[in-house]
């Protein structure tokens, strides 16, 4: 029996979380990806603390392009707001998604942008 998208993703998730997790000098950059918006957050897990975070959400300039270009934009503002809290240094949480598409675009502009993976 097949595992729907959903349990599959989790199941990803998981494997990938038993590995990352983000400190202080090195926190998490998660990604999350819904059918209409894109969110990213830097969080130190041992401290249990978002550091920073972006969304398309809440930028209206995000608001009026396609998906990719929202997912560009946040990862832009997701690396300024970081090198503003003083962090160069992140591990990347894909959190169960494909490296592929938005999620692709959003990690290329944070390392443009001066974040190092």
């Amino acid at each position: 029996m097949a595992f729907s998208k959903e349990k599959r993703r989790k199941k990803i998730k998981l494997r990938i979380r038993k590995r990352v997790s983000g400190t202080a000098e090195r926190p998490r950059f998660a990604v999350y990806r819904s059918n209409k918006q894109i969110y990213a957050q830097l969080i130190d897990d041992i401290a249990g603390v978002t550091v920073a975070s972006a969304s398309s959400l809440k930028e209206k300039k995000a608001q009026s392009v396609n998906k990719v270009e929202q997912a560009k934009m946040i990862g832009g503002i997701i690396a300024d707001k970081a090198k503003a809290s003083g962090i160069e240094n992140v591990v990347f949480d894909r959190n169960g998604y494909l490296f592929h598409g938005r999620v692709k675009a959003l990690a290329d502009a944070a390392r443009e942008a001066g974040l190092k993976f």
